[in-house]
Formats: structure tokens, C-alpha cells, sequence
């Protein structure tokens, strides 16, 4: 069983996935190819000059499994509650997971279809949005959501901010101590 299974595998998902893996939490990362970056050019992103959004999600999804995470590919059908978390069921194969962080975009068909509270959104052309607190939490316990699903704005940087917040929450729920990650430049020998 994975300790966190994160649906949806761009900015906000692999943001997501890389501070839950670094955090030695067994991290399973669902993508089923639909993030929208990997159709921006940006030049808006803090410390990279310009990056095409398929080399900002190619690169994001390399970091979070150089940190352990599982990143599989498949489109999620539904999330159902277990004895011990949730069951997650893509169209060829199933996973179990304690805590869920859906990242899925501008898509909430998922959520509406396991019936998590939605909203209305507040960005231009983003129609509804998973209803959360300001932790990332969903209306169903263990269930969270981050990025453009959650109602943060669609930038890349702001999305993947959102999904390392939420991230950190979980952890912090999971450890039940808060939860802190800082690198420091490393000695030159």
C-alpha cells in the first residue's frame, strides 16, 4: 500500500510527489499525458529562463522519481473509500493508497464523480473546482487536492507551489509533527 497516491503528474502532482517522496513516504504518481504545460512556453517562471512545458513536466517528473516516487501511466477511473485508505482504479490495473492528493488540471470529472464538494471557478475558462481548505483538504477525509483542481491559478510556478504546500500538509498529517524540508548548498571538498 502507497502512503500517498497523487493523481495527476504536472506541475502541481510531481511537485507533490517529489517533497512526499523525499520525505521517504512510498509515493505512487499517476499521469495520463492531459496536463495542459505541455502545451505552454514559459518565460514566467522563476529561476529558468525559458523552458517548453513538456521539458518543465519531463524534468519535474524525473526529480520526484529520483526521490523514490512511482510514476505510472494511466487515467483514473474512480477512488473508492477502503477499511485502510482508498482504492484507485485506472483502466488496466488498481492501487491502494492511505492518502490522496488529486492534481488533475482543469479536470474535475474525477472528483464530481467520487463526489467530492466542487465550486465555482475563478479563472478565466475554469468552469469548477474542487472546493478546498486552505491546506489542501477535500471534503472527504484523506482526500486532497492542489494546483488549477484546487482553484490556485494555472501559472506553473504557482500550481507547483500549491502542490508542494499540500504536500507538506500531508506529510505533516502522516508524521503528526510539523513538516520541514530545507537543502543546504553542499561543501565543496
Amino acid at each position: 500500500m502507497y502512503e500517498v497516491v497523487i493523481i495527476g503528474a504536472g506541475p502541481a502532482g510531481a511537485s507533490a510527489a517529489l517533497f512526499t517522496a523525499k520525505a521517504g513516504k512510498k509515493t505512487l504518481l499517476i499521469d495520463s499525458d492531459q496536463s495542459m504545460t505541455k502545451r505552454a512556453w514559459l518565460e514566467n517562471h522563476y529561476g529558468i529562463m525559458e523552458i517548453t512545458g513538456p521539458e518543465l513536466v519531463e524534468i519535474g517528473q524525473k526529480q520526484a522519481v529520483k526521490f523514490g516516487a512511482e510514476l505510472v501511466q494511466g487515467k483514473v477511473q474512480n477512488v473508492a473509500k477502503t477499511d485502510e485508505g482508498f482504492s484507485i482504479e485506472t483502466e488496466g490495473a488498481q492501487y491502494a493508497g492511505k492518502h490522496v492528493i488529486l492534481a488533475t488540471g482543469v479536470l474535475t470529472d474525477l472528483a464530481q464523480h467520487i463526489g467530492l464538494q466542487t465550486r465555482e471557478g475563478t479563472e478565466p475558462r475554469i468552469k469548477t473546482v474542487i472546493d478546498t481548505t486552505p491546506e489542501g483538504k477535500t471534503s472527504m477525509e484523506g482526500i486532497w487536492a492542489a494546483g488549477t483542481a484546487a482553484g490556485v491559478s494555472v501559472h506553473t510556478i504557482i500550481t507547483a507551489g500549491d502542490g508542494a504546500k499540500v504536500a507538506i500538509n500531508v506529510i505533516s498529517e502522516i508524521n503528526g509533527a510539523r513538516y520541514v524540508d530545507h537543502d543546504v548548498m553542499k561543501k565543496e571538498s
